[in-house]
């Protein structure tokens, strides 16, 4: 089995499913992690219609799909902050498919369109609880940083020259 990644329509139904498993996954885990029970669903709807991604849009922005196997299988948005900096965000792969190197392959999609954007350089924010990602973007040569927005959620941010 192989991976491909593929630009896609923000709005498309594939965009939406895969961002519908992100924020539910996220959402849950911050919520049991907080408050001892799972996202409520209309909070959920709520910032999926908030969140619908439109900042992922050419010029200054993209999302790119992960398949594997030929299904829609994760994402991952890039979007241009400066001349300088591209920002990397909603990175997600199905749990069921991790371990199977589509965080990898997405991160360096990402990256490749970053500096088709003329990025020098990208950065991140995530959880804690995010064990996983973070293990990711270490491993792929991001260094945590002092933070570079004030998200209620961020706890750890990240940052990579792009060569």
């Amino acid at each position: 089995m192989t991976w491909t990644v593929a630009p896609e329509p923000h709005n498309s139904p594939v965009a939406a499913a895969l961002w519908r498993a992100y924020y539910t996954e996220v959402s849950d885990r911050y919520y049991l992690r907080h408050e001892g029970h799972r996202t409520d669903p209309a909070e959920l709807e709520g910032e999926l219609a908030a969140h619908t991604g439109a900042e992922l849009t050419p010029p200054k922005g993209r999302l790119l799909v992960a398949r594997y196997a030929g299904e829609p299988a994760g994402s991952a948005g890039v979007r241009l902050l400066d001349a300088d900096t591209a920002e990397l965000t909603r990175v997600f792969v199905h749990g069921a498919l991790r371990g199977k190197g589509g965080g990898q392959v997405l991160v360096r999609a990402a990256e490749e369109t970053a500096r088709t954007f003329g990025a020098t350089r990208m950065i991140l924010d995530t959880r804690h609880d995010l064990t996983e990602a973070r293990a990711l973007y270490t491993r792929l040569g991001y260094a945590e940083t002092a933070p570079h927005n004030d998200d209620v959620y961020a706890e750890h941010w990240f940052s990579k020259a792009l060569r």
